[in-house]
This record gives C-alpha cells, structure tokens and sequence, in this order.
C-alpha cells in the first residue's frame, strides 16, 4: 500500500506571465509514486488525483477543453464560478461537477477567500487542448511542461489570452 498525506505534499503555485491567472497544486498521484511521463501504465497510474487552492479574484488556466481527458471535481472550500459551453454556474464546498473530451471549461475563483478543490483525471496518452478564446491548440509531447502550443502556426501558450 502506498500512503501519503496531503498535508505533508510542498503546495506547487502557478501563475501566467501577466498574473491573469493563478492556481496552486498539490499533485496527491505523483507523491503516491505517479509517473507522468511514463508510458508504462503501471508507473502512470489510470487517473490523477490533484488539490488545487485558486485565488480570490482569479481564474485557474484560460478558458480550455481537452481532446481526451476527462476530469472530475469536488469543491472543499470558497465559492468559485465555472465558465462552460452553456454559460456560467456558481459551485460551493460540496459541490461535484464533470467534464469530458472537447467540453471547454475554465473554473474562476469568485469570492474573497481561497477556492479549493479536487480534480481527478484519466491522463490519457496523446492529450491536446483547444483554447476557444485565442484559437489554440496545446499539443503535449510526453507531458505538460513538454508542450507545443500552435494558432495556425506555433504560438506562446499565453497569446491571445492576457
């Protein structure tokens, strides 16, 4: 068994170059011995689990869907508004909510203090994104720090969104 306690994980913060967006992580799959960049399912697991604490006043990544993954969520704290392909719902702690392939989203921290939750993915191989607000495709290699971003050619991940 492999056991690990999230209030023992380094918090793991991100925000864009022009500080639009911002999320902290706390990757629970990679301290419980996840490999990311492995093709070896074994070592990759068949899904991620993650914490995330955004902000007040900011959204997490811009507006985005994935072509593959699903990702699942689960609000512990704060109050957040999650921006979708039919508009804009309010969530709060207790809150669960899905997306899957090609389903944009984007979730924004609404309120004065943190937003907290838990995403779980299925990390499939070969993943790529599409930004709807900027016209981009993120295209991972191996993993996400491994990416080319293109918009009708290769572009910077962050033009056309701040």
């Amino acid at each position: 068994m492999r056991k690990v306690n999230i209030n023992e994980i380094k918090e793991d913060p991100w925000q864009s170059p022009g500080e639009k967006y911002a999320v902290c992580f706390k990757g629970i799959s990679e301290a419980l011995g996840r490999q990311p960049a492995s093709l070896d399912l074994s070592k990759r697991h068949p899904f991620d689990l993650e914490w995330s604490r955004v902000p007040p006043g900011k959204p997490n990544f811009p507006y985005h869907a994935h072509s593959a993954q699903w990702e699942l969520y689960l609000v512990v704290s704060g109050k957040g508004t999650v921006r979708h392909k039919d508009g804009r719902t309010e969530v709060v702690a207790g809150d669960a909510f899905i997306f899957g392939p090609n389903e944009p989203h984007q979730i924004i921290n609404s309120s004065e203090e943190d937003l907290t939750y838990y995403i779980i993915a299925d990390n499939p191989i070969g993943e790529s994104s599409y930004y709807p607000d900027s016209g981009k495709w993120k295209v991972n290699k191996s993993s996400a720090a491994d990416r080319i971003v293109i918009k009708g050619q290769e572009t910077d991940y962050f033009d056309g969104e701040e």
